[in-house]
């Protein structure tokens, strides 16, 4: 493939025909904040988190890195006031959802967001599809997925799948950037698996 050259925060890039700005950042050593990227699974451009500003021929536009393809003269700005200002209210969105998160928390730090902005809805899930993702593409065993839509949606579980797949494997976890996986698993251990102790008396 034949190599691109982009200017990234004023740096000349080196870039392969094919990768996205944010693997060309990645390589160059520039930070791009990502909640939903993963290097083994396909883009998925969830979080939004990984906006930049996206200068071609004059013209500029508010990409997803992980998605935006690297092109010959882009000029890229991954820091600039409408992108932190992006980057601002999509954590005080997603921390209405987990607080507590400490990927969260070192964001919101460093991009001056609130966390009690927006009024919580503690469903601890970012939605970053990580999981689901990883189960499906890498391991091909779909034991996770998506229920309901909209501010609804969450992660769950496939019990029939999961009896047989998760318990032994659980490589998602690490990928989880809130604790809601965990949760999830628990849950569907707990119904799927009661214990003893909880289940009902036999009728005498």
């Amino acid at each position: 493939m034949s190599e691109i050259i982009l200017k990234i925060d004023g740096r000349e890039v080196a870039a392969r025909e094919g990768m996205t700005v944010l693997e060309a950042a990645q390589k160059a050593g520039i930070s791009i904040p990502t909640l939903c990227h993963h290097e083994k699974l396909e883009p998925y451009g969830g979080c939004r988190l990984c906006t930049v500003e996206a200068e071609i021929r004059g013209r500029t536009q508010l990409v997803a890195s992980c998605l935006y393809p690297v092109e010959k003269n882009l000029v890229v700005r991954t820091r600039s006031e409408k992108v932190d200002r992006i980057r601002k209210m999509i954590l005080e969105l997603l921390l209405a959802h987990a607080p507590d998160a400490f990927e969260l928390q070192d964001l919101a730090q460093e991009y001056g967001a609130d966390k009690d902005r927006f009024e919580k809805e503690p469903s601890f899930c970012l939605h970053c599809g990580l999981c689901v993702r990883y189960c499906a593409e890498v391991k091909k065993k779909y034991a996770i997925g998506f229920v309901d839509r909209g501010t609804k949606r969450e992660i769950s579980f496939i019990p029939e799948i999961a009896s047989n797949e998760c318990w032994n494997c659980k490589e998602c976890f690490p990928l989880c950037p809130t604790e809601a996986l965990q949760a999830a698993f628990v849950l569907t251990k707990a119904f799927a698996f009661p214990s003893p102790s909880l289940e009902p008396a036999p009728a005498e």
